[in-house]
């Protein structure tokens, strides 16, 4: 599909590889809705790439609904979605202070896991209805999973464990899309240079970067947003999981 002149929405857009893919998503010429739950930010990722902005908590099914709503009558129907909206925690299933607080696993889980479907549930049932393009696709669906979800290392369970639910949902949705010309993608990422990952002294980013075997350096979000823009370009990408990781394995810790 060529992204020019139809509606996406990337959601966690308002900052880190989801900004990145906002910004290449406008400059391939799709008209972009940036959602994200710290509405504010949005409206600001948004304004400087002519889009719009919109307060979305992905978790939550009445605000996700509202927020495509919000994008249809801004952009008409939604062709592509790419879900970046997630959050992490670090820490051990039983530590020092005990086993891990259940609602701090159940929330990793409510927002990548089921955020990602509450999306992709959304996204699909509108692309369903619309009129086939030139090569009988409707849209696609491309979805955030990480290297953790095949190498958790230690304290990362809950991460882990959500980011491997992204990509056990890949398949069984791009086959079951497959019918009414949706793709399902997902990619997961290595080590990047994300804002979380940019706040670490550089001791300690440099040390991270020296545990990739080529090239020896965080990735950039921006070879996030290109993948991506590939994944919608190549109507024969359908149902995979690619890593974007430069060879890198986790170790235990």
């Amino acid at each position: 599909m060529d992204p020019r002149d139809h509606a996406a929405v990337v959601t966690g857009g308002a900052s880190g590889l989801g900004e990145e893919t906002a910004i290449r998503l406008a400059r391939a010429g799709a008209k972009v809705a940036v959602f994200d739950l710290n509405g504010e930010a949005a409206r600001k990722a948004a304004s400087t790439i002519g889009g719009i902005g919109i307060e979305c908590d992905v978790s939550d099914p009445d605000s996700t609904t509202t927020a495509f709503k919000q994008a249809r009558e801004k952009h008409g129907p939604t062709r592509i979605v790419v879900n970046c909206a997630g959050i992490g925690t670090a820490k051990r299933i039983v530590g020092r202070d005990g086993p891990m607080p259940l609602n701090e696993f159940q929330q990793v889980i409510s927002v990548n896991l089921i955020g990602t479907f509450n999306v992709m549930r959304l996204a699909a049932a509108e692309m369903k209805t619309l009129d086939t393009l030139d090569d009988n696709e409707r849209g696609v669906i491309i979805s955030t999973a990480s290297i953790a979800a095949f190498e958790g290392q230690i304290g990362q369970a809950a991460y882990a464990a959500s980011k491997g639910g992204v990509v056990a949902l890949t398949v069984p949705a791009a086959r079951e899309f497959a019918q009414f010309g949706i793709r399902v993608m997902a990619i997961a990422p290595g080590l990047f240079g994300t804002p979380m990952l940019r706040g670490l002294p550089r001791e300690a980013q440099e040390s991270l970067a020296a545990s990739i075997p080529f090239p020896r350096q965080l990735g950039r979000p921006a070879q996030y947003a290109d993948l991506v823009l590939h994944c919608i370009q190549n109507t024969y990408l359908n149902g995979e999981v690619i890593r974007l990781d430069g060879a890198l394995r986790l170790a235990p810790r």
